[in-house]
């Protein structure tokens, strides 16, 4: 949804950022691509450690440009450093190396830097006003004004109340909740190593649940599997949280979810069907690939937000050998969404269990170069 609130000041423009973040950024370089004076949205990099020699602090304004330059019709910016150091009784601001970086690095590239920012523990102020006071600006210029705050409620976008790491924990789940969906994958993998003669990946229950050779045939359908799931309460029905949790624990099946999460259920049909093709022995489709990549039309938001929601819940209620695969998911989910933060929260907390899952090492890997898929660039 796109929206229209005019800032009349920096200090106006400064209190909009976090809603155009999702949270309050820290120790941050926060930088908003314009086009004839409309934001096209904001990007957030980890500041240089205060000890970085030149080179490193290059490398950071280097990147944080070369991401402005792949923004359909950016052709400007505002940079902002957020910090926790003080500006104390001077007027030197923090963050002066990696704003003259990142100015070097924007005038190269043909982008006008039209106001370099930053706020600090104790105050706020431009890197280009000579008539900054002793001790910046006062924090309490920045409050959010109650008009602002209800434009960007309206069209979905609003701060939240922590910083860029806000959010990645797992929902809390009681222990009796993760007791039921660790019965109810055994119950499922017996069913299943009955009906289909699968394997089991762990110690199967002496008896099989009526209700686990339901689901099991519901495995026929994968798609609409997936599709149904993305309005599933998962704590409300341990064979639900069971069943999403056994399908994304293996390749094959997780990457039809992520195709048809970030397409729709045809998607999910075509996914299948190519993965059935590709395990007999031919090519996968480029095209298909190319959604896993992050080279693909734009997926539709609100899918992945309430795939990420539902793979959330299912990672903290199951069992911790079974987390890494939606772990996985909540990792790439995040990457797609643009919240490269949140993605290597949850990459890492999947390599932690096991070392060498492969989607959580891809999207680790992406969010250490700093690699974000290309429809985080496209305009719409």
């Amino acid at each position: 949804m796109s929206i229209t609130v005019k800032a009349a000041d920096a200090a106006h423009f400064l209190s909009l950022v976090p809603g155009l973040c999702g949270f309050t950024p820290t120790q941050s370089l926060v930088l908003v691509p314009m086009s004839r004076g409309r934001s096209l949205g904001a990007m957030r990099l980890d500041l240089p450690p205060e000890d970085a020699d030149e080179p490193g602090v290059d490398a950071v304004a280097s990147t944080a440009i070369g991401m402005i330059c792949r923004v359909d019709e950016a052709d400007a910016l505002v940079a902002i450093v957020y910090t926790d150091a003080a500006i104390g009784g001077g007027t030197q601001l923090p963050g002066a190396a990696v704003m003259d970086a990142v100015s070097f690095h924007a005038d190269a590239s043909g982008l006008r830097l039209l106001d370099a920012l930053t706020v600090a523990s104790d105050g706020w102020g431009s890197h280009d006003d000579p008539d900054l006071p002793a001790g910046g600006r006062a924090l309490a210029d920045l409050r959010a004004r109650d008009a602002d705050a209800e434009v960007l409620a309206g069209s979905g976008r609003r701060a939240s109340t922590g910083d860029q790491s806000a959010g990645a924990v797992l929902p809390r789940v009681g222990q009796p909740a993760r007791r039921a969906v660790g019965l109810a994958m055994r119950s499922l993998t017996t069913a299943l190593e009955v009906i289909c003669g699968i394997p089991s990946m762990g110690r199967a229950a002496p008896r099989i649940d009526p209700g686990a050779l339901e689901a099991a045939c519901e495995l026929d359908d994968l798609p609409a599997l997936f599709e149904h799931a993305l309005a599933w309460r998962p704590a409300e029905s341990p064979m639900r949280a069971a069943m999403l949790g056994w399908c994304l624990g293996r390749p094959g099946l997780r990457d039809i979810a992520l195709v048809q999460w970030a397409t729709d259920q045809s998607g999910g049909d075509i996914a299948s069907d190519a993965q059935r093709r590709w395990e007999d022995g031919e090519e996968y489709p480029v095209d298909l690939a190319l959604v896993m990549w992050g080279d693909a039309p734009r997926p539709d938001r609100a899918r992945l937000e309430s795939a990420l929601a539902v793979v959330r819940e299912v990672a903290a209620l199951l069992p911790k050998k079974h987390r890494p695969g939606p772990l996985a998911v909540c990792a790439w989910l995040s990457w797609a969404l643009g919240r490269s933060s949140h993605a290597h929260r949850y990459a890492r907390s999947a390599l932690a269990i096991d070392p060498h899952h492969g989607l959580a090492d891809i999207v680790h890997s992406f969010v250490q170069a700093g690699h974000l898929p290309e429809w985080a660039f496209r305009a719409g």
